[in-house]
């Protein structure tokens, strides 16, 4: 199998905590981070879940942004960075 390496930096906690879940899935580390990469890559969407209910207050945030984007309330989109800084500029940022 052809395979690349990704070097990556985490917590010695996390990583520790992370291999103890992967065993408990009964697969390794490596495989869990690459079946995420895969899925990534399929679904062009990157998902956490946290299992657990969000906070009122992020509950609140989220549908103040949701209201926001129905009106139509959102930043503008920009086809490279010298455009976003121009706006940016242009707004005394």
């Amino acid at each position: 199998m052809n395979t690349a390496v990704v070097i990556t930096k985490t917590e010695p906690g996390v990583k520790e905590q992370a291999q103890k879940v992967a065993r408990e899935l009964g697969i390794s580390l490596s495989s869990l981070v690459n079946a995420y990469l895969k899925q990534m890559v399929r679904t062009k969407r990157v998902e956490f879940d946290l299992g657990e209910e969000p906070s009122e207050y992020l509950k609140s945030v989220i549908n103040k942004a949701e209201e926001n984007y129905k009106k139509g309330n959102t930043s503008p989109a920009f086809r490279s960075g010298d455009k976003a800084v121009k706006w940016l500029t242009g707004q005394g940022v």
